[in-house]
């Protein structure tokens, strides 16, 4: 009797008796694809597959694919794409080959479900961890709102939706500040007055509180304004709170069109995250806006002022803080001028122990203090003893030395009177060269109870300079070997060099020498400031009083 085509042989028999009651399913097919045995637990899995008919037609294509890959393989051992992996309705599952020596092939199938949705859900969060790590180097790199906002929506629509608005919190009059962007286009700023209660759950993000479930949300109910130019219908929409420090940085609205998928819960929770980010970051941005904006309020009056000719005299300034990053220091001058064309005007240049911030606040208060002192300017000794008194009535233990001149036109000249308190003499360069040390000098201020000091009378002729400069100039250590002070009789040659030279050049020429002298050493403070009589006639006052213009 001859026995049929495709009969199972003795063999597959004996191993599918062997493997009938394991529990893990198996699949026996010969080289042509013929199933030749199946045990219970596969004929449960895979109902359609029966003995004597191919993998082709019963089994998965991806089971079937794999067994002829294997077949087509005669080289003895595993198989060349290692297992087959598919899925069989919602069970993912491992196919793994066995090669018998008659050329039949068993694969067993092993329900690796867990470990899938496993390494795919790890994969998903390592997606989410470096998508809002990529957020928070962006974001937190920048300090200024406006770049914050900006990077915000485009993030956004990278990664999350087809449109991403920004909505920051209602300024003045009730108008939001708003950034919008669509993905592939331009980021568009734009200041809206609408109504946020139009949009449901927006006015309670805008105030912080949690957000409205997308699924909650009617996209045909979104207003107009809401819609960028072009977008189209929408699809749906995810609205949440971006939260800040405190208080509310805004809120995030993120759309997509009609033709995407909606947002899912676990997208949702993504977009959260994301605006918490994103909120943080704006809010550190606001905040060290109006932080900026304060301390640039509080800084405008430690500035040094803007020094010009003034009642017929020539004045000039230079300062340098110790930290070249600084604006501020302990080192300053100002120039009070008289009410009165004829009446003399008060220059100040002064030192403060240390530097940094907290000499620039104690220059801050002398500065003020001689402001009000300004109606006892004609007598300098009076001005320094009160400024004394009011040092050593506050906290800080830290002294000051300053210099007073009275300065007013005198015919072709200039007449002033100095008075140092503790502060380097001023030194004045004659027509011919010479320079001299005014004589004058005078205790600390803010050390002592009492001050005492001198004051000197002199007149610069035409084109003679009366130079004022702080400790910071002669005690720049550099030069050849970076350890050398620039030292008083640098100085002296210097001015005997700008002999004639306007104010403005004499400064310049002072300020650069002592910094060529330093490099890039180490310094303190340094100011200068030089007053100098014009070397022409006035052209529109007799005597030389009066403002106007000087020719040479």
């Amino acid at each position: 009797m001859t026995e049929p085509e495709h009969a199972t042989s003795a063999a597959v028999l004996e191993i599918d008796a062997r493997i009938d009651t394991a529990p893990y399913p198996a699949v026996v097919a010969d080289a042509a694809g013929i199933v030749q045995a199946l045990n219970r637990a596969a004929r449960t899995l895979l109902p359609d597959v029966r003995v004597g008919e191919t993998l082709t037609a019963t089994a998965p294509g991806w089971l079937a694919e794999s067994h002829a890959t294997l077949a087509a393989d005669p080289t003895p051992g595993p198989s060349p794409g290692g297992a087959a992996q598919g899925w069989v309705d919602r069970r993912s599952l491992e196919g793994h080959p066995v090669r018998h020596d008659d050329g039949t092939v068993t694969w067993w199938l092993v329900d690796d479900t867990d470990t899938r949705l496993a390494r795919e859900a790890l994969r998903t969060e390592q997606a989410r961890t470096a998508f809002l790590t990529e957020v928070s180097t962006a974001l937190l790199g920048s300090l200024n709102l406006q770049r914050c906002m900006e990077t915000t929506v485009t993030l956004a629509t990278v990664n999350l939706c087809d449109a991403a608005i920004v909505m920051a919190p209602a300024g003045r009059g009730g108008r939001y500040p708003t950034v919008t962007a669509v993905r592939g286009g331009e980021v568009v700023h734009d200041v809206l007055d609408v109504d946020a209660e139009e949009v449901p759950g927006l006015a309670e993000a805008l105030q912080g509180f949690p957000p409205v479930p997308s699924r909650w949300l009617d996209p045909m109910s979104v207003p107009e304004w809401l819609r960028p130019t072009g977008f189209g219908e929408v699809g749906s929409i995810v609205v949440t709170p971006l939260p800040g420090h405190g208080v509310p940085a805004g809120a995030l609205i993120l759309v997509r069109g009609a033709g995407a998928a909606e947002f899912s819960e676990e997208e949702e929770v993504v977009a959260r995250l994301f605006a918490t980010r994103a909120g943080v970051a704006m809010s550190a941005a606001r905040m060290y806006d109006q932080q900026a904006s304060i301390t640039e309020t509080l800084m405008r009056d430690l500035l040094p002022p803007t020094v010009h000719q003034l009642s017929g005299v020539e004045f000039a300034a230079r300062y340098r803080a110790a930290q070249d990053g600084d604006r501020i220091g302990g080192d300053f001058y100002d120039v009070h001028p008289a009410s009165e064309e004829d009446e003399e005007s008060l220059v100040v240049l002064g030192d403060v122990c240390g530097k940094g911030l907290d000499a620039a606040v104690l220059t801050g208060k002398i500065r003020s203090t001689l402001h009000a002192l300004l109606p006892l300017a004609d007598d300098h000794l009076r001005m320094l003893r009160l400024l004394n008194g009011a040092l050593l009535n506050t906290h800080d233990a830290r002294f000051a030395t300053l210099v007073l001149a009275s300065v007013a036109r005198d015919g072709a000249g200039v007449r002033l009177r100095l008075t140092c308190g503790g502060h380097p003499a001023p030194l004045v360069v004659r027509a011919d060269g010479r320079v001299e040390e005014a004589p004058t000098r005078g205790t600390l201020i803010g050390a002592m109870p009492d001050v005492g000091a001198t004051t000197a009378e002199l007149t610069l002729g035409p084109g003679e300079t009366c130079l004022m400069y702080t400790d910071g100039i002669t005690e720049a250590k550099g030069g050849p070997f970076g350890d050398e002070l620039f030292g008083e009789h640098r100085l002296h040659r210097a001015l005997g060099e700008c002999a004639g030279m306007p104010a403005e050049a004499v400064v310049e020429r002072v300020q650069m020498l002592a910094s060529q002298w330093l490099g890039r050493g180490a310094h303190d403070d340094m100011a200068v400031l030089a007053i100098t009589a014009p070397r022409g006639q006035h052209l529109t006052a007799v005597g030389g009083h009066g403002r106007g213009r000087y020719t040479a």
